[in-house]
């Protein structure tokens, strides 16, 4: 199984760094939205919506994700600020108030088309990140999902070796405060080596800690997401990982707040200058 798992990881991480260096623009953000698409039926899976509603899902956030592609090119050129910061905003305010109380309430959601906004606040943002974050700098996205890499890592080989005290068992029983530990102690490393070889401000490992936070309540939610569904795995597309969405659980919680914090205040500015 851990064979598996390192080999699928290695497979991905080859393949995604050459898309995310060499790719052009638009065909990032289209490989992007193709996996999301995959995580949007996998996540409507969960739901229970029905099949041919899970069809309409899907569809319907592909087209959309194709008009935000497009929104220069058919005469729409404040499209992409505008859809990017409320989606952005709206992720921000679910991770921070609603996922919470969430996990610490435990109720549990019947209905299908509930969830299924849920999972299009969680999605869509994710992907709206993944193709700014990108068009700012690959580097930073790199640095980012790795810091959701490490700690995932990390937390899986301490909770394997030190794991006694439960973190969590009701909604996932194999997380553990000592694999938290090792998350922690992994990204500060990781943070560390960041700011001696960049020359960044010691500060940034108490970001990339937070991050850490975040990834391990996406982490989570899933897992409760699932476990009141009754479904072990989102998907059987990766070898040893199971689904996309169970690739992807820590960084839709982190990808988004990280570019609401960098794009929330220049949104102003920006669609100040498509109205001057």
């Amino acid at each position: 199984m851990l064979k598996t798992r390192v080999l699928t990881s290695v497979i991905l991480m080859a393949g995604f760094l050459a898309a995310v260096f060499f790719l052009p623009d638009v065909y990032w953000a289209l490989l992007m939205l193709a996996f999301i698409a995959i995580a949007f039926w996998e996540w409507a899976g969960i739901a229970k919506l029905a099949k041919p509603w899970r069809h309409v899902y899907v569809s319907t956030a592909i087209v959309f994700g194709v008009i935000i592609i497009l929104a220069d090119n058919i005469g729409m050129p404040t499209l992409q600020p505008q859809v990017m910061f409320y989606s952005i905003l709206a992720a921000t305010i679910f991770w921070l108030m609603v996922s919470p109380a969430w996990l610490m309430m435990r109720f549990q959601i019947r209905q299908p088309a509930v969830l299924a906004f849920i999972g299009l606040v969680i999605l869509f943002p994710t992907w709206l990140a993944l193709v700014s974050m990108r068009g700012i700098s690959p580097w930073l996205l790199l640095m980012v999902m790795a810091t959701v890499w490490i700690a995932d890592s990390a937390a899986y080989f301490a909770g394997r070796r030190f794991g006694k005290h439960k973190l969590a068992p009701q909604i996932s029983p194999g997380k553990t405060w000592e694999g938290v530990l090792g998350a922690w102690l992994g990204v500060s490393v990781y943070g560390a080596i960041l700011c001696v070889s960049l020359s960044l401000p010691y500060w940034t490992i108490v970001g990339l800690l937070g991050i850490t936070v975040l990834s391990i309540m996406g982490d989570l939610l899933e897992s409760l997401v699932k476990r009141q569904a009754g479904v072990k795995d989102s998907g059987s597309l990766l070898p040893g990982h199971g689904g996309i969405l169970d690739r992807i659980d820590g960084l839709t919680s982190t990808l988004p707040l990280v570019m609401f914090f960098i794009y929330f205040p220049t949104y102003f500015l920006v669609m100040e200058s498509f109205y001057a």
